[in-house]
């Protein structure tokens, strides 16, 4: 070749470019990386710093720091990401997306949903399922009430006795009577009450409250029951008690509640199948020092403090 034919190709860019990146691939190759992580693909190591940072993260949200179930949790929430999201770049759903890791783990979870949906329960499944399950279909007890009311801030220590004289001045009269309603004070909230269960009667009048009203009788004006505004008699019109529905009534909830099992324990079983696959490696929580982390400050309205077990 000639010897001007040899400088032109010395001096052509795009040969410059193929030596550099001979060079730069093969020195990476060389002294950079690491052969037995290229050679085992299936080990998933959860180092010590990767534990730590799992905790800042914890930390970060405003919280105290993880107990040790609460670290171990937070470390199988990592290996099964990592794990879903190998298991989804296997299967190629890396194109075209832009947030990789995390969304690839979503993906392979929706894929357990759409094998979970993919079998349609028949009626003698769903019977069966709901009689072995029929406790989390129970109906909650159900009360309608009136309720008069005696303010502590109107009359004082004596709030409780005038319920108690009230009981025998209404007594016999009808519970909607205009004089049975002027023997007690003005309520901020309603005096009528329908079909309401134990959490609504809590959040209006407090556990207390409720307890004490779920134990009457639809006989006639009963109290005085104390609530977080005062003292009232109650006058219960009707009282359910809880109690497991009939497939019937339930049918619709009893599906849904089957496929959500289902979806479960077919994600369960297929991240177990693909765990089977990995080798896992985490440092002993139990040696790691977490003492000197430091929640970020106006993390959960917070400021920065010193965090020690």
């Amino acid at each position: 070749m000639p010897k001007t034919r040899l400088r032109q190709l010395f001096s052509e860019p795009l040969l410059h470019f193929l030596v550099a990146g001979i060079l730069v691939f093969g020195g990476y190759r060389l002294f950079i990386a690491d052969p037995e992580a290229e050679v085992d693909g299936q080990q998933i190591e959860i180092s010590a710093d990767d534990i730590r940072q799992i905790a800042v993260a914890w930390l970060a949200q405003g919280r105290s720091l993880p107990t040790p179930d609460q670290l171990q949790s937070l470390v199988d929430q990592k290996v099964a990401e990592e794990i879903l999201f190998r298991e989804g770049m296997a299967l190629g759903l890396d194109r075209n997306d832009e947030i990789i890791k995390r969304r690839l783990a979503q993906k392979m979870d929706f894929l357990a949903a759409d094998i979970a949906a993919l079998q349609e329960p028949t009626k003698p499944e769903l019977v069966e399922w709901f009689a072995k399950n029929s406790e989390r279909f129970a109906l909650p007890s159900r009360a309608s009430f009136r309720q008069l009311y005696f303010s502590p801030d109107k009359r004082g220590n004596a709030a409780r006795e005038d319920a108690l004289s009230a009981l025998g001045v209404i007594a016999g009269k009808p519970a909607d009577a205009a004089e049975v309603a002027a023997v007690a004070d003005p309520f901020i909230l309603r005096t009528y009450y329908r079909d309401s269960t134990p959490d609504e009667i809590v959040k209006e009048f407090g556990p207390a409250f409720a307890a004490e009203l779920f134990k009457l009788d639809p006989a006639g004006w009963r109290g005085p029951i104390h609530s977080g505004y005062g003292w009232h008699l109650v006058w219960i019109d009707q009282m359910e008690a809880s109690r497991i529905p009939t497939f019937e009534e339930v049918v619709a909830d009893v599906k849904s509640a089957w496929l959500d099992a289902r979806y479960q324990e077919v994600k369960r079983a297929a991240l177990e199948e693909m765990r089977s696959r990995y080798t896992v490696v985490v440092a002993p929580l139990d040696q790691i020092d977490l003492s000197d982390l430091r929640r970020p400050a106006g993390a959960g309205g917070a400021p920065s403090e010193s965090i020690s077990q």
